[in-house]
């Protein structure tokens, strides 16, 4: 059985990517049992929500003898409050998400490598929740300026913004300075950085599209028989359930983004090398004491 994951060692590209899958192969059942207990409620909420809202739509257009639109343009004004719960849940999903994960790998850490309780990343998740949640919503407002102004600053500013989270529950750290550090840690080692962050979303969408397999079929024969009236309510059910289902996938660039933060602190800080260091004078000590005894 190959040993456990540390997390604060360096790593090359393929470390990387080898031992994000490795960690959630080693950890899936209490990683899973954390994720559900503290996520699923938000995420079976906003399926609920966008099943309603997607049906709605789904009428309206029919009654109006107009074409289909899930636009969130078309969703707000037609549907507005079912719509506005979509977000909320959707909010609530990812923060419950990032934290959870974090959580866990922050009390991984913290105990030596063991696996934690549910109830021990509880008492991490609801004292780091809302903060996240606030600054969550700030950095995807500031992301999304970044694209939009230009496409090239939202690329640049990506890999900074991906350790955030890390930073943020990993060190207790406040927006500015988790924000701060992100840029810091990241000098010098963009490429690289950016480099696995493009690999790791690509599997992640490659597994979230073949989650979504049946909704993608149902409009390809819609759009071939012309028969979108009477499969589009089916669409839009399967759609919102596939979609909330590969949320679960979330938990790879994740897991990845937290290896990629530690071998960027041990690159430029040297930290999981001082105290493994530390360790193994402990070690020594505890044996000499032993050897005393005897």
């Amino acid at each position: 059985m190959k040993e456990k994951v540390e997390f604060r060692k360096l790593r090359e590209f393929g470390d990387l990517i080898g031992d994000t899958f490795l960690f959630i192969k080693q950890n899936f059942k209490p990683l899973m049992k954390s994720f559900f207990s503290l996520t699923g409620i938000f995420i079976v909420g906003g399926m609920l929500s966008s099943i309603l809202a997607q049906v709605q739509m789904v009428n309206i257009s029919q009654a109006a003898g107009s074409t289909y639109d899930d636009s969130p343009r078309s969703m707000l004004y037609n549907v507005g409050f079912n719509y506005f719960l979509v977000i909320i849940f959707m909010i609530l999903s990812y923060t419950s998400m990032y934290v959870s994960i974090l959580s866990y790998v922050a009390l991984y850490i913290e105990k030596g490598k063991v696996a934690p309780t549910v109830s021990e990343v509880w008492a991490y998740f609801k004292y780091y929740f809302f903060r996240m949640m606030g600054s969550g919503i700030l950095i995807s407002i500031f992301i999304t300026i970044c694209f939009v102004l230009c496409l090239l600053p939202g690329i640049y500013v990506f890999p900074a913004v991906s350790l955030f989270a890390p930073i943020m529950i990993l060190e207790n750290g406040s927006f500015s300075h988790s924000f701060d550090r992100s840029f810091k840690l990241l000098k010098n080692e963009w490429w690289i950085t950016a480099a696995v962050l493009l690999v790791i979303y690509v599997i992640f969408y490659a597994f979230s599209t073949i989650v979504q397999l049946p909704a993608i079929i149902i409009m390809m024969i819609g759009a071939f028989t012309q028969g979108e009236k009477t499969i589009t309510n089916a669409y839009a059910v399967i759609s919102a359930v596939s979609q909330h289902i590969s949320y679960l996938f979330m938990i790879i660039p994740i897991i990845c983004s937290t290896l990629i933060y530690c071998n960027l602190v041990e690159r430029k800080e040297n930290f999981g090398l001082f105290q493994r260091m530390g360790e193994l004078g402990q070690e020594s000590e505890q044996d000499n004491s032993i050897q005393e005894e005897y």
